[in-house]
């Protein structure tokens, strides 16, 4: 029986009917006073649909959408609202007179544009307070805390973990009188998209969702800026409207929309924009051409005069060994005694205003690491640098659903953000880091690994060391070394070759004014200019060393500074190999992509670079000499073989034994003078016998050429997570460097 109008209850005859209705035909009924009902949902329906059926979406779920309805006998009226929805649908009944004044609202009653709207007394700290997310006592120190980082109200409590995303955006709606959207569930149309360019729109962080008359509604974190809404009504003739949704959904729903168009962009930038300068092939016609040629030279030759083919091959190759080794020592001497590098001190870092730091990009390439995730985010907690203005960019293959799932599991504050690499070839570190800097929002990014533990204070060094340089350095290399250096005989060994490598031949190379070959982390980058030269080359398994010739080659430069980044050295032999074939192969990648036209590159470098480059980067084949040194020398001490004999005549003789005296010298004393600038003298001893370790080189590098030759894209996974108990950062070693191409 129906209750009466005057009784208690239903306040209405229609909602009398409505709440009958519902009960025969088995439906809840709605009270749309009291439901809260998504603008977007609202509009799956055209206005002359809900006007003709009364009937208007209210909730979409599951890909189920809930119609409010006053009449659930309309002819044909489940099977129509199917129709036009493209849904299931679910009915709940509502009082006639209501769904009337809720369809008006959302077609007829126009919205008020920002400049009309009523202005707020309250502030957003009054909202908070009274909405019960925060205290008093914690927005009063939130306020005080603002005057040395410079961040918002909203951003101090959201970074401070007082407040989380939700919260924020529910008070920014009622302080501003603008409705808040769950984008989880919404398709963007593409009208709307079409309004606003796809890269404006990644700068805005914002996402066009719909067009109604002449309003295009965006969802964005916050209100819109002036200057933004002046940019965007520079592109559409729509009038702008806001709508508030969280900045972590707005970055997925734009990679959502744009995950094929992200992934075709980091593959193919750099081979779009600078095709010569893409390893997307390994050799280049011509480069086959000249092997070719001179294959059959050295055969021909070989065929007529074999003693003497072979001892010009031998003089050459001994020649290029002893310049390489040469170098290498000058390097090195020229870092001793002398500072090298950008030299930037305590108190440079101390002057630093917090409130004028640009944001700064982290990206950190993941891949089957989720037991280092914890560690990983301490880490980043642990860098002394404004958390509102930190962007950090977690970077996880498609595939990872362990290292995904570890991530979303811990809740992470706004400041970190997952980014889901879609799956596809080449699956290697520098697509995904291609396709992280898409988003990124720093003016500053810089790579680090999973295990990585920086100086607390790097990410402020680099910035002293930016704006003490010249514009055109436009990369800051910090030093590398490892946590667990005495963890092995292996580890104590690729300390000292660290220790050589980025505490004196880096430094000597920015000295000098030559390419540097950048570490795999750790280096920092002015994001526009990453940018123009199209960031890391996907093809590439050394991708920093890649680009930092890419660097000089464009006239711009790297410079190293004093400060640590302590990673994992591998402990196990077979890994190790793994790891170092890798890096071999991507160097003699690097030296073919460069080598391509040897006169332009002349050109680009100058004839310091062009030898420098000569000696560095295409110095890595004397790791596939040594071998062949080592075996003749051998069988000779083993044979007196007179063959052998014949192919050291007089010149030649004289330089193998300069390249075996000094070449073995020059290792060494670097490997040494590297461990004792470090602060390392524990190991000096290790440095010592160094040689059985370019041994070690040797097997990594002809894998390393036979991988380069059958499979050159293939990214080797490097295992983490051998250290065992050494976890701490050694006490030893003062805050001064080392390095990686990882």
């Amino acid at each position: 029986m129906a209750p009466n109008p005057g009784d208690e209850g239903p306040t209405s005859l229609a909602e009398a009917w409505a709440r009958r209705a519902a009960q025969q035909h088995g439906l809840a009924y709605v009270d749309l006073s009291q439901r809260e009902i998504g603008p977007l949902v609202s509009q799956l329906l055209d206005e002359a649909t809900c006007r003709d059926l009364l009937a208007l979406p209210i909730a979409l779920r599951d890909g189920v959408v809930t119609v409010a309805v006053a009449n659930p006998q309309h002819p044909d009226l489940e099977d129509r609202l199917r129709m036009r929805l493209g849904h299931p649908v679910r009915l709940e009944v509502a009082p006639g007179d209501a769904l009337e004044q809720a369809i008006d609202e959302r077609f007829e009653i126009p919205v008020p544009a920002p400049t009309d709207r009523p202005r707020r007394q309250s502030m957003l700290g009054d909202v908070l307070i009274a909405q019960g997310a925060v205290s008093a006592a914690q927005v009063d120190t939130a306020l005080h805390d603002q005057g040395a980082t410079g961040a918002r109200l909203g951003e101090q409590l959201l970074h401070d973990g007082l407040l989380d995303e939700a919260q924020l955006l529910r008070a920014l709606s009622e302080l501003h009188g603008i409705v808040a959207v769950d984008l989880g569930a919404i398709e963007p149309e593409a009208e709307a998209l079409e309004q606003i360019p796809e890269p404006l729109q990644r700068e805005l962080r914002i996402v066009p969702l719909l067009v109604r008359g002449s309003v295009l509604w965006i969802a964005t974190p916050d209100v819109l800026s002036p200057d933004a809404r002046a940019r965007i009504q520079a592109t559409t003739t729509l009038e702008p409207r806001e709508l508030l949704a969280q900045a972590s959904a707005i970055d997925l729903l734009q990679q959502r929309m744009n995950r094929e168009s992200y992934s075709r962009t980091a593959t193919s930038l750099l081979r779009e924009t600078t095709p010569d300068d893409s390893g997307h092939v390994v050799f280049t016609k011509p480069q086959i051409g000249f092997f070719v040629l001179l294959g059959i030279a050295i055969a021909v030759n070989a065929v007529f005069w074999p003693i003497m083919t072979v001892t010009v091959l031998v003089g050459i190759l001994g020649i290029f060994h002893l310049a390489v080794s040469l170098y290498k020592l000058r390097l090195v001497l020229g870092s001793l005694g002398a500072h090298a590098g950008i030299h930037v001190t305590e108190e440079e870092v101390a002057a630093l205003d917090d409130t004028e730091l640009p944001v700064y990009t982290i990206l950190v390439p993941l891949f089957r690491e989720a037991a280092v995730v914890p560690q990983l985010v301490r880490g980043v907690h642990s860098l002394d640098y404004p958390m509102h203005k930190l962007d950090v960019r977690l970077l996880c293959e498609e595939e990872d659903d362990e290292t995904i799932d570890a991530i979303r599991s811990l809740d992470l504050p706004p400041h970190f953000h997952l980014v889901i690499v879609p799956t596809s070839l080449p699956q290697t570190k520098p697509k995904a880091c291609n396709y992280g800097l898409l988003q990124a929002t720093g003016e500053i990014t810089v790579i680090y690994d999973a295990e990585d533990r920086a100086a607390p204070d790097q990410l402020k060094r680099a910035i002293a060391a930016f704006r003490k340089s010249p514009e055109t350095v436009a990369c800051i290399q910090a030093k590398l070394n490892y946590f667990n250096s005495e963890q092995n005989l292996l580890t104590r060994w690729f300390t000292t070759e660290y220790s050589m490598w980025f505490d004196l031949m880096l430094p000597g190379l920015d000295s000098a004014n030559a390419p540097i070959p950048l570490g795999g982390t750790s280096n920092h980058f002015k994001t526009a200019e990453l940018l123009k030269l199209g960031a890391w080359d996907p093809y590439n398994v050394t991708e920093d060393a890649d680009l930092g010739i890419r660097l000089h080659k464009a006239g711009l430069s790297t410079a190293v500074i004093d400060s640590t980044t302590y990673e994992e050295a591998n402990s196990d032999l077979p890994n190790w190999i793994r790891q170092r074939s890798r890096w071999i192969k991507g160097y003699l990648q690097t030296y073919l992509v460069h080598m391509r036209n040897p006169v332009r590159l002349w050109r680009q470098m100058g004839p310091k670079g062009f030898i420098s480059f000569q000696l560095v980067i295409g110095g890595t084949l004397t790791f596939l000499i040594n071998p062949i040194f080592w075996g003749l020398t051998t069988l000779f001490t083993l044979t007196q073989w007179d063959v052998i004999r014949q192919l050291f005549p007089g010149f030649v003789f004289y330089a193998a034994i300069a390249q075996l005296v000094i070449g073995n010298f020059v290792f060494i004393y670097a490997n040494i003078a590297g461990t004792i600038h470090r602060g390392y003298f524990r190991l000096v001893r290790h440095a010592l016998f160094s040689p059985i370790y370019w041994g070690f080189m040797s097997i990594a590098a002809w894998k390393g050429f036979w991988q380069l030759i059958v499979n050159p894209f293939y990214w080797e996974k490097t295992e983490h997570g051998l250290d065992a108990s050494h976890h701490e950062t050694p006490a030893a070693a003062p805050q001064v460097g080392a390095g990686k191409s990882s």
